[in-house]
């Protein structure tokens, strides 16, 4: 039996040893996956959400691209300065064109800008309408990756590896067993 719990102690430690590596490495100063020159611009590096709001909408701005204070302009909001790291919001003029698309000017204090495009949403519909249709209760969330992400084949092989392993003790297991059974009768 301590050969058992032996083995089985080795080979969870083996498998959480070969789990932990790749987090180890990549803690250990390994280069990022993405390394960019200071001030590359890359997607992502300014960005405007929503992408599409109405007359009056509220904006939540960022320049995750810039190490130093950013500000962002259009001619339906006033500037907005934004701190390194963090966000800011802006409220789109009330009287901003339905349908109209704006330019949205970043600049990095290192001379670094680009733009983004903002759409105000199209025409509201002037009087509201109900409809007769029958009303289907809620759904809820539908909530979880939902096989969006495949395993890596270095996953695939660790699981392959520790359900063989789980195999194998079983067997053994077993075997013991009934090699004890066989010499008691």
């Amino acid at each position: 039996m301590r050969a058992i719990r032996a083995a089985s102690t080795a080979l969870l430690g083996a498998a959480a040893i070969a789990l932990a590596a790749p987090a180890a490495l990549a803690a250990d100063g390994a280069p990022a996956t993405n390394p960019r020159a200071p001030g590359a611009k890359a997607p992502g590096d300014f960005v405007v959400s929503p992408s599409v709001v109405a007359p009056g909408g509220r904006l939540t701005l960022s320049a995750p691209g810039c190490a130093s204070t950013a500000t962002a302009s259009a001619g339906i909001f006033d500037t907005v300065t934004i701190a390194p790291g963090a966000t800011a919001s802006a409220t789109v003029d009330a009287d901003a064109k339905r349908g109209a698309v704006y330019t949205v000017l970043f600049n990095c204090t290192g001379g670094v800008q680009d733009t983004v495009a903002l759409t105000i949403s199209g025409t509201p519909t002037a009087t509201p309408t109900i409809s007769a249709t029958i009303l289907t209760p809620p759904r809820g969330v539908m909530g979880g990756l939902g096989g969006s992400m495949a395993p890596t084949s270095t996953e695939i092989a660790a699981g392959g590896a520790l359900t063989l392993a789980a195999v194998g003790g079983t067997a053994y297991v077993a075997l013991r067993r009934r090699s004890r059974a066989a010499r008691r009768h």
